[in-house]
């Protein structure tokens, strides 16, 4: 071969890429910065250090008007506020400690909510936020405050009763169960917050022990010390509490060590929910895959390797990961919402049956059902819990032990909606309210040739004088509201300030976009008494309706459902020995004429001789088909029912109630008793709103 052969370059080329999928697949030069950057860093999350993770929680971080939480930096007031000096601080000396190796973990939950102090919001929440069992020892929550160990929550509310909005916190330090005294860790926080806000601070909290992770709830009025309103800094807000609830944390337990950090780690490996390993393998992975295959020299990056390759192993089991070759896997595309819906499930199921148990039952998990949205069929049973479904809201989760032997989970329910259904009342669950509205009846009815004109409206009920306060121009005006929101859905058209085309199905469509966006269920109160004090009760229960219904095929013989059979076979048993029914000798079993009206009757005569005494009225029962008249004084809780206090000057009666009465508290009102119910007529007026 000749000296020119020899120097001959033949280059021979390869195959363009790789049949191993992903693996041999070229990065780019900024893909492989941010991978080694993040290596070689402490910041949260990453692949050589996710142990220095404080609170990843996607609920981290401030919150909206809307309530939903926003990530730091893009919350209200970011560059303005109160705590803006803090943050600029913060960001100038190297960013967030919290993020650094050893501090400890604290998930901050952060929201503000506009006029709860005028609404009833305020109060439903701080009601609830004390419920039972929030203690360390399982007593009900106390309220504390900057100085007092029992703070007022009335005159709290009333101080904020006109603040414009008010901020709520939830702290969670992930190592919570082993700090001294949470309260005055909570008030060690609050007084560092004060300093870096620059005012001081009207607020009250409640430790809450019911959960694996002990926490605190934190209410803050929305002014600051001047009277001013209170507008804290954005990201102050996102991560500036958090910044000094860890430090506070860190300096009690110390920072977190190694080992420490370790077990805890590996204690997520099996957990079925998205944990911190599984976060810090979706911010590595490039396009969903992962390239395991060479092991580091570093002995963290080998623990955190490690970790990864038996949390892949467990999600593979799951479905939720694939190896397609030997430290090649591919993270799946719905990874994260499964096991955060996993998760969610997981802690609801601990929940219910946890309410279970303090009710002294045991229920089949495989009789439990998690429903989303009102339910299709009506759901009758007792309530065995209720709390917030959401912490930082008002909504309420209902666990119903159904008589048809299933355990329902039902959140998202108004509070206002079940404010009488106590724990072991028998409640009704059902779709949502889907009846028309009085006011679009009204718009229907007075609308001409499909045009409606407030103009006219207004001139009839002038002429009429049927408007509760006689506010004529705001009750029209409650009807063109209504309009205007139809309009917005397309069903109704302003043609002008005095005229509104109405659809000839203009009451169908309107019901059905009020369906459409109504996702709260229909909710009935059968009885405030649980099945031990109807069986012995003197009124008309609900076990007696029950037994006055032939078809008892709904109630299954099981659960709640095998108890309510039960109860109602000791409930004839008190019938018979009262002397309201007879046992046949086929065993069949007559009950008296009239047995339902008769038991109102006694009970309502019992109760009323009974009130008459501290009244110093007489009491006064009224007949059926009679008007009845005078001031709706209040409401009393009986086994047939709930009623109506109507006082005269004289006596007072006893009459059945109903929701439509509510916002004439204190006022006189009028009605005709019919078969167990009242027709309420307002003495001139229309109606009781629309």
């Amino acid at each position: 071969m000749s000296g020119d052969d020899e120097n001959r370059f033949r280059p021979k080329p390869g195959r363009i890429r790789s049949n191993e999928p992903k693996a041999g697949k070229a990065k780019s030069f900024l893909t492989q910065a941010k991978k080694l950057a993040r290596q070689h860093s402490n910041s949260p999350g990453r692949s050589s250090s996710f142990a220095s993770r404080t609170s990843s929680s996607p609920s981290s971080g401030s919150a909206g008007k809307s309530g939903k939480v926003s990530r730091a930096g893009k919350g209200p007031g970011v560059k303005r506020g109160r705590g803006a000096a803090f943050v600029r601080a913060r960001t100038l000396s190297g960013g967030w400690r919290h993020s650094a190796a050893g501090a400890r973990r604290v998930v901050v939950k952060t929201r503000y909510v506009q006029s709860a102090g005028k609404n009833g919001k305020g109060a439903a929440h701080l009601r609830y936020i004390q419920r039972d069992g929030t203690s360390r020892d399982g007593e009900r929550g106390q309220l504390y405050s900057a100085t007092d160990d029992r703070a007022d929550g009335d005159a709290f509310l009333d101080r904020g009763k006109d603040d414009r909005h008010q901020f709520r916190f939830i702290v969670s330090p992930e190592d919570a169960a082993d700090l001294s005294d949470l309260t005055e860790h909570t008030r060690d926080l609050m007084s560092r917050i004060e300093v870096d806000l620059g005012t001081k601070l009207d607020w009250v909290a409640v430790n809450h022990h019911n959960t694996g992770h002990p926490h605190v709830h934190v209410i803050v009025r929305g002014k600051d010390d001047l009277g001013e309103n209170l507008v804290i800094n954005g990201d102050y807000l996102a991560n500036g509490i958090r910044e000094r609830a860890s430090e506070l944390t860190t300096l009690e337990l110390g920072p977190v060590t190694e080992i420490e950090q370790s077990r805890k780690l590996s204690a997520e490996v099996d957990q079925d929910r998205f944990t911190r390993i599984d976060r810090a393998m979706t911010e590595e992975a490039d396009e969903r895959f992962l390239d395991l295959r060479h092991e580091p020299s570093d002995a963290r990056r080998q623990f955190n390797r490690t970790l990864r390759l038996r949390r892949l192993a467990k999600l593979e089991k799951m479905g939720l990961a694939t190896e397609h070759a030997p430290g090649v896997w591919e993270l799946g595309a719905k990874m994260e919402p499964a096991l955060r819906e996993l998760g969610e499930r997981g802690d609801i199921i601990r929940n219910m049956h946890k309410a279970l148990k303090a009710d002294g039952q045991e229920r089949d998990p495989m009789t439990f059902q998690l429903h989303d949205a009102a339910p299709a069929a009506p759901i009758t049973g007792r309530v065995v819990d209720k709390y917030l479904t959401d912490e930082m809201g008002e909504n309420l989760t209902l666990v119903v032990d159904g008589i048809d032997g299933r355990t329902h989970h039902l959140p998202g329910i108004d509070p206002a909606r079940v404010e009488d259904a106590r724990i072991g009342s028998i409640i009704e669950v059902g779709p949502a309210d889907t009846a028309p509205r009085p006011s679009d009846r009204t718009i229907a009815a007075i609308s001409e040739n499909g045009i409606y004109r407030p103009s006219r409206h207004l001139e009839q009920a002038k002429f009429e004088g049927r408007v509760p306060g006689g506010d004529y121009e705001g009750y029209v005006d409650a009807h063109v509201r209504r309009l205007e929101s139809l309009r917005r859905a397309g069903i109704a058209e302003r043609i002008d300030a005095d005229q509104w085309r109405i659809p000839e199905d203009f009451e169908s469509r309107a019901t059905a976009y009020d369906a459409g966006r109504n996702r709260q269920a229909s909710i009935r109160v059968v009885s405030t008494f649980d099945l031990e004090k109807q069986i012995g009760a003197d009124g008309a229960t609900w076990l007696d309706r029950r037994l006055v219904t032939s078809d008892a095929s709904d109630i299954t013989p099981a659960g709640f459902g095998q108890q309510v059979r039960e109860a109602m076979d000791q409930r004839r048993e008190h019938h018979i020995a009262q002397g309201d029914a007879t046992r046949q000798q086929n065993g069949r079993i007559l009950y008296r004429r009239s047995l339902l009206t008769n038991l109102r009757e006694r009970e309502v005569a019992r109760i009323g001789a009974e009130m008459a005494s501290s009244k110093g009225l007489p009491f006064r029962a009224a007949a059926d088909g009679e008007t009845v008249s005078g001031k709706f004084s209040g409401t009393v809780q009986l086994s047939s029912g709930k009623f109506a206090i109507i006082e005269k000057s004289h006596e007072f009666t006893l009459v059945p109630w109903r929701p439509v009465i509510d916002r004439q508290l204190g006022r006189e009102v009028a009605g005709i008793v019919q078969g167990g119910s009242v027709s309420w007529q307002m003495g001139r007026t229309r109606g009781l709103g629309i």
